[in-house]
Order: C-alpha cells, then sequence, then structure tokens
C-alpha cells in the first residue's frame, strides 16, 4: 500500500505560485510491491517538480474516498498522473482484456468528468499515460487494450518497466510550441494507447511504429502524453519544459480571472 507521507518532497516549495490539482491514485487493484514503488517514485518525482516551480500544489488521491469534482477543480492548473489501466468498457471494449491490471471504475470517472470539466472552464491540462488515455476517451475516442508487439513501448521485470523509446511531434501542435523539438527520447513503459483519436482532439506525437504518443485539444490547453516524464532515470528535460509550460498557462488563467 502507497501511503500518502511516501509521495510528498521533502521541499514542498514556496507555494506562492498558481493553484495546482495533482491527480493520481496512490492505490488501485491488483498493486503489488514493485509497481507500488513505482507509484512511489513517479509521483514524489511529478511533485517536486511542481514544488519547485511554485506551484501551490495539492494532491487529489483519486483511489481514496473522492471530494466533489467541483473541489478538484477550485485550481488555476490540473495534472493527472498514471496508474492502473483504463475500464474497457469506457471505450467500448467489453472486458476483460490481456493483460489487463488496475482497473477502477470510480477513479476513470472522477477524472473523466475533471478533465470535462476543466477543459470547459479553461483550466489547463497536463495528462501522463494514463492521463492521455482518460483524455481521449473523455472526449469520445478508443484505446488499444494491448499492444500486440509492445516491445518497442515498455520493458520487463528484469530490465525495468521503463525504456528509452524515440517519439516524433507533429508539426503544428502546442505540443511542438512547447517541447521545440520534433525528435525526443523518452521514458516510456506502457502496453495500451491511444486508438482511434477522439473527433475533438488532434495528434500530437506518435512512435515509430505509428503508435500515438500524445494528443491535444487543439482549441484549450489540455495535452496528453503517453511517456513519462516524471521517470526519474531520465534526462528530465521533458518534464522541465511540460511542467513549466503548464506553470505559464496556469500563471496566465489568474492573471485573466483575477484569481491569483
Amino acid at each position: 500500500m502507497v501511503h500518502l507521507h511516501e509521495v510528498l518532497p521533502d521541499d514542498p516549495g514556496p507555494r506562492t505560485g498558481p493553484r495546482l490539482s495533482v491527480l493520481v491514485s496512490l492505490n488501485f487493484p491488483d498493486l503489488n510491491d514493485h509497481v507500488a514503488d513505482l507509484v512511489r517514485s513517479l509521483t514524489r518525482v511529478a511533485l517536486e517538480e511542481a514544488a519547485g516551480l511554485g506551484f501551490d500544489w495539492r494532491l487529489v488521491d483519486t483511489s481514496a474516498p473522492l471530494p466533489e469534482v467541483a473541489t478538484a477543480l477550485d485550481t488555476d492548473a490540473v495534472l493527472i498522473l498514471g496508474g492502473g489501466d483504463v475500464d474497457s468498457e469506457l471505450y467500448g471494449v467489453p472486458g476483460p482484456v490481456p493483460h489487463e491490471y488496475g482497473v477502477d471504475r470510480a477513479a476513470d470517472d472522477f477524472t473523466v468528468d475533471a478533465i470535462r470539466g476543466a477543459v470547459d472552464r479553461d483550466v489547463p491540462v497536463l495528462a501522463v499515460c494514463r492521463g492521455v488515455q482518460l483524455l481521449n476517451v473523455a472526449y469520445g475516442g478508443t484505446l488499444v487494450p494491448d499492444l500486440e508487439n509492445s516491445d518497442l513501448h515498455h520493458g520487463d521485470h528484469d530490465s525495468g518497466l521503463f525504456l528509452d523509446e524515440h517519439v516524433r511531434v507533429d508539426e503544428g501542435t502546442r505540443l511542438l510550441s512547447i517541447l521545440g523539438e520534433r525528435d525526443w527520447h523518452v521514458r516510456n513503459g506502457h502496453h495500451q494507447a491511444v486508438d482511434v483519436v477522439a473527433p475533438s482532439l488532434r495528434r500530437a506525437a506518435v512512435a515509430d511504429d505509428g503508435v500515438v504518443e500524445a494528443v491535444e485539444h487543439p482549441d484549450a490547453w489540455a495535452i496528453g502524453v503517453q511517456w513519462h516524464p516524471e521517470e526519474g532515470d531520465g534526462p528530465g528535460d521533458d518534464r522541465a519544459l511540460l511542467w513549466g509550460a503548464l506553470y505559464d498557462a496556469a500563471l496566465d488563467r489568474t492573471r485573466a480571472t483575477g484569481s491569483g
């Protein structure tokens, strides 16, 4: 079991900047010791980056008793982290699906509602791994339940779940304006992925085998990446750029709304 104190940064930062709601399930079905360690590490790194920027961050554990969605959206930005698989019924595939683990429908529904609510309120959203999948599902897209050839996208228990993977960012996207370069080697570890991109979203990055690695909303600040910028063994350049862009978008919103 993952406890809240295990993921909190030693230095919470000045917390003088815009407010940030970080949505993550610290615990979910099928959680084993290996995955629990990953949840601790990834969440802690994500929060450390937010704290270092000065976000007034708060963690919303979507595996705990859930607050009202409006409470989570009383914020200037939303960061959605990874976790278990998305319930396949949400994208029209009757379960169970191969290698399915960690499904928590209540957490899925809450996060989908939070994504839609944030976009409706012009609250910037950055969604990672499971987050990008829920972003796509929230707007009517589908997922690949289990990648047939997934060796390009994740490691194993011997080598570690995460590996370095090349992705190419699409021209004309907000993601490219943030990352600055089209070609990136990122830390990846996933067996599911975006399949049909939702009608109101667009693809923003792709893997060498054609698997979608990022989507974004063309009219709202809502970006999802399939990879893990918050994986501690990676260089962290993409994390700094993405978290920094989310901070700037949140700050812009506080100025526009007078909430800062």
